[in-house]
């Protein structure tokens, strides 16, 4: 048992597991946000433009039946829900998603850019580097070559 929780906890506590699971809480609040940006503030112009909360766009398939109630009070026929087709919340979660990729290409297009930009930049410092002087040792190493070659 105790090789098992060690083998878990150099599981559990390797970096890439902690990276991972910090990845899926943001993107879960990054989610929570993006569908509060297209159900608070997209819809609600597109609802004002269309003068039609989009969300509650249905086809109603097959009506409901209302309860009825006799002349006691007593429930006779219970009521029944109408059965739709909810082609409007359908619309609202293409464009939540269409918004989660919007957003997710422009980070991953930044950060692209910003790799790229950190490469040059460390390429450019390498080139500026001056070549370090030969040491005595290769200085005296590199006579002696030049010498046995002249031989």
């Amino acid at each position: 048992m105790a090789k098992f929780i060690e083998e878990f906890k150099e599981f559990a506590f390797k970096g890439n597991v902690f990276d991972m699971a910090v990845g899926v809480i943001i993107g879960g609040a990054f989610g929570k946000i993006v569908t509060s940006v297209v159900g608070d503030l997209i819809m609600p112009l597109v609802a004002a433009a269309w003068g039609v909360n989009v969300s509650d766009l249905k086809i109603e398939l097959k009506p409901g039946v209302p309860e009825v109630v006799d002349e006691a009070g007593e429930v006779v026929t219970e009521a029944i829900e109408a059965v739709t087709w909810n082609y409007g919340a359908f619309i609202q979660n293409v464009l939540d998603f269409f918004i989660i990729a919007l957003c997710l290409f422009i980070i991953v297009k930044l950060a692209a850019k910003a790799s790229a930009l950190r490469k040059k930049k460390q390429a450019e410092e390498a080139a500026a580097e001056p070549e370090p002087e030969p040491t005595k040792e290769e200085v005296l190493l590199t006579e002696i070559r030049d010498l046995l070659k002249n031989k």
